[in-house]
């Protein structure tokens, strides 16, 4: 049933005492009513219906059953925390609002372009209906930005002349003469869907900085999993791309801006037109370092030269940007809080086609729309760093325990069979499912303290990662979009899934931390991130042509080192 519905207040019965009472009114009017007094009467009855129903309404498009009445389709799930947990919980008549408040901005306060049809990309519109509003404003320069890009891209993009010209002259291999009307950055797919999120968003911002359309390859693993994010163009590179064979993007292919430079093939002074006809920068965590030469002014000047540059990179490169001394300032103006660089972009950028959206639609107004919060747990094992299942369930518990993320247990014996109402969703993004199986163990045979109902749910177990599954990309994509409408966030430490999951729903997560190399076990179960920022897990060094190691924490107040990774960065606002 709906939990969240309140009843209709019954009006009394025309007759008896209220009868004669309107009859004596209307016989003091001759008889009929006045049409002031119907006026006034309707007035105060809409006022009272309004605070009656005010805030009860279902703030999604349908009206799903409660989880405690869903059966087991599509995801597994149960539902605990008292003695019949397969029972329909009927709440008291006090029920609490939802403390997910959806957001009716669809524009997102001016961030999503109106120039769409909202039925070829249904998650563009609505997605903000399952998400609180963004608690980072929005600034009017980066709205300006943004419309200016678009405006840009659609001159330039796919299936223009410009685009064609350009693609001749690449062709011809001759690079552009100095200020050429349209300029590229072409990205590549490096690892797995969480780092080229990341990867795509930070080019994108690279791409706006550097006055550049950016398009993307999209392989067949990737293909139907987004939207379109610019009107009336596309960001898809077509085929025939004359540079497109990726196995020539290494850190020693030789049109790499490095090893040019470092070969004497380009120096910093080399006029536009003597330069080759693109540039490739790899930006890749290599030996945990992000390749040098690429984020000082003198090099940004001339690589800002080349018409057209292909970049590679499974890093989130953007707080390498905001060390760039030549874009500190337009930065600063796109982002006054620079800790929702990745909210504003990825909520920008990212859009789950209708075939994805239906996943993630169906099974939240299944599962997640009727209950009062939702705690989400990422857990990611990694192969070269592997924990036993036994330790990371011990370490997530104890998360949970010390960060009170979850009601306290307590005694079947002391169970009364009653609650308040209160349900609270856990939801499980894994591989694996020994993790759901445990903590649905604990709620299902076990009551809480607080009477409150617990429900437990994993939408899909995975096993292994299939980078080249377009199927498991669908299901992974569909994941973060529910995990990021959690209210609270534990992750493993090092997840790109994570980052991008916290970083769409705008909340500081729980990380639960890597043991040390030596050891098994984490000391630490878990510690609150400082910012909502994903991490840089290999930064540049900064200081140049110097190579002066510096540590950026110290002189950057915007930058601080990652929970997770120690020498990693991460933008966040004090």
């Amino acid at each position: 049933m709906d939990m969240k519905r309140a009843r209709s207040p019954r009006a009394p019965a025309d007759g008896g005492d209220e009868g004669d009472k309107r009859k004596a009114a209307g016989a003091r009017w001759g008889g009929a009513v006045r049409p002031k007094m119907v006026l006034v009467g309707f007035l105060v009855t809409l006022a009272i219906l309004a605070f009656t129903f005010g805030g009860r309404s279902n703030p999604l498009p349908s009206t799903p059953s409660s989880p405690s009445s869903v059966p087991e389709a599509g995801g597994r799930h149960v539902v605990a925390g008292g003695e019949t947990p397969k029972k329909t919980v009927i709440p008291p008549k006090n029920v609490s609002a939802p403390a997910t408040v959806p957001s009716q901005d669809k524009l997102l306060g001016g961030l999503l372009s109106a120039a769409f049809e909202e039925s070829t990309c249904q998650s563009r519109y609505k997605s903000s209906l399952y998400r609180k509003p963004s608690p980072f404003p929005l600034s009017p320069y980066l709205v300006k930005k943004l419309r200016k890009y678009e405006a840009y891209h659609k001159k330039c993009g796919p299936g223009t002349q410009r685009y064609r010209n350009a693609v001749e002259q690449l062709q011809a291999g001759r690079n552009a003469d100095d200020g050429p009307e349209c300029k590229y950055v072409v990205w590549f797919p490096c690892n797995g869907l969480g780092n080229r999120m990341l990867t795509i968003a930070s080019t994108f911002l690279y791409a706006l900085l550097s006055g550049r359309v950016m398009l993307v390859n999209v392989p067949r693993e990737q293909e139907g999993l987004f939207c379109e994010p610019f009107p009336a163009t596309s960001w898809v590179l077509p085929g025939g791309f004359p540079e497109g064979n990726p196995m020539k993007l290494n850190v020693g292919a030789p049109e790499s801006y490095v090893n040019m430079l470092r070969n004497g093939v380009i120096r910093h002074d080399t006029p536009a037109a003597s330069l080759p006809a693109h540039v490739y920068l790899h930006v890749e965590q290599t030996r945990l370092r992000l390749s040098d030469n690429i984020f000082c002014d003198d090099d940004q000047k001339l690589l800002g030269k080349f018409g057209w540059m292909i970049l590679k990179s499974d890093s989130y490169f953007a707080p390498a940007l905001f060390l760039t001394p030549m874009y500190e300032r337009e930065l600063a103006r796109m982002f006054p809080e620079k800790e929702a660089v990745f909210h504003h972009l990825g909520r920008y950028l990212f859009h789950p086609t209708n075939k994805v959206w239906g996943i993630v639609r169906r099974y939240y107004e299944a599962y997640l729309a009727r209950v009062d919060e939702k705690i989400g747990f990422q857990i990611r094992i990694f192969p070269e760093k592997p924990v036993k299942f036994e330790n990371m369930y011990d370490q997530l518990t104890r998360c949970i325990r010390e960060q009170r993320l979850l009601p306290e247990l307590g005694s079947p014996a002391n169970a009364t069979g009653e609650h308040d109402g209160k349900v609270k969703a856990v939801l499980i993004a894994s591989l694996y499912s020994g993790y759901y199986d445990k903590i649905r163990g604990l709620y299902y045979e076990n009551p809480t303290k607080t009477g409150e109902v617990v429900a437990v749910y994993q939408p899909s177990h995975e096993e292994k990662q299939e980078y080249a599954s377009n199927e498991h990309n669908q299901k992974a994509l569909a994941e973060i979009y529910l995990l990021s409408y959690c209210d609270k966030i534990a992750m493993s430490a090092w997840s790109t899934f994570g980052y991008v999951a916290y970083g769409f729903a705008g909340v500081k997560p729980w990380i639960l931390l890597r043991p040390d190399w030596d050891k098994e076990v984490s000391q630490v179960a878990c510690v609150r991130s400082t910012s909502v920022e994903p991490c840089l897990h290999s930064p540049p060094i900064l200081g140049c042509r110097a190579k002066k190691e510096v540590d950026v924490a110290r002189v950057k107040p915007y930058v601080r080192h990652c929970e997770d990774v120690g020498f990693g960065l991460k933008l966040f606002d004090s």
